[in-house]
């Protein structure tokens, strides 16, 4: 049985929340995407970043585009195509409002971290170029929040295409952590015609990598992962092609969270994982 370790420091942060020394930091909505694409190899390959070592969270851990939610994502209402926002709430469980917001944070964040968007002019178009000068210039303006998405969208006559994402997991950081994200996983196929650019502030590198082959860096040390980075590529890693990824997420029911726990002390604590993973990790190390 798979268990993933923890480093002393949050074995301390954890015992002491347990003994009540620390007090629980409410945790920041967030979304992330992971951006696929057909693989040359089995399995899709997934975009990722390598965040910047003197970041707060998740220092120097390969991460999918993504971030908090902005609470002008909760603005008003934009031009929608795909699932209804009530449609969302019950794919996300959610309300209708945050999973609203969630869904353009979303998109948001794949387009401010990766120069991707999943936007077009219709509800059956999607752009197809985002590399000139001035989406370069809406990109910096709504990762530096001085444009807010909607804005953007309503200015440029861009419809929202929902259709295009997939709800996948929910991970809600443990309890003892300073900082803390309850972070809704979708994926979505890369758009025909665009490409990703090297372009986030936040990432000190980026790469397109085969799902499996992301994960099986990461067990030979040569990449670092958060452990819900590390298992939805092995997950997502199943499946032949974008498209089946896709027709998975839509198979899924409702995204439930999961609140990784501390299991056992000292040198031997670790956190849990889902059930549902347990016999695809066990598999992979046996």
């Amino acid at each position: 049985m798979l268990r993933i370790p923890l480093p002393a420091s949050l074995v301390e942060q954890a015992r002491a929340y347990t003994e009540g020394e620390l007090t629980p930091v409410e945790p920041r909505n967030a979304a992330t995407v992971v951006l696929l694409r057909p693989g040359t190899s089995a399995g899709p390959e997934v975009y990722l970043l390598r965040r910047q070592a003197s970041m707060e969270f998740a220092a120097g851990m390969c991460v999918f585009p993504g971030g908090g939610v902005d609470p002008r994502d909760f603005d008003h209402t934009v031009a929608w195509a795909g699932p209804s926002p009530t449609a969302w709430a019950e794919r996300l469980g959610t309300d209708e409002a945050t999973a609203r917001a969630l869904v353009c944070a979303a998109v948001r964040e794949t387009f401010e971290e990766s120069g991707v968007l999943l936007a077009g002019p219709s509800e059956t178009s999607v752009v197809s170029d985002t590399t000139g000068e001035e989406w370069e210039s809406d990109r910096v303006a709504l990762e530096s929040r001085e444009l807010s998405f909607t804005d953007f969208l309503d200015r440029r006559g861009l419809v929202l295409r929902t259709d295009l994402l997939g709800a996948w997991s929910g991970w809600l950081t443990p309890v003892f952590e300073p900082r803390r994200y309850r972070t809704w996983f979708f994926v979505a196929a890369l758009p025909s015609g665009q490409a990703t650019r090297d372009v986030s502030s936040e990432s000190s590198a980026v790469t397109w990598t085969g799902a499996l082959d992301a994960a099986a860096a990461v067990d030979a040390g040569q990449l670092l992962m958060l452990p819900p980075t590390y298992l939805t590529c092995l997950e997502v890693g199943l499946h032949a092609s974008p498209g089946d990824v896709l027709d998975a997420a839509l198979a899924r029911g409702p995204v439930e969270m999961f609140t990784p726990q501390v299991e056992g002390s000292g040198d031997t604590a670790t956190l849990s994982i889902p059930d549902r993973l347990r016999a695809l990790v066990e598999a992979r190390l046996s």
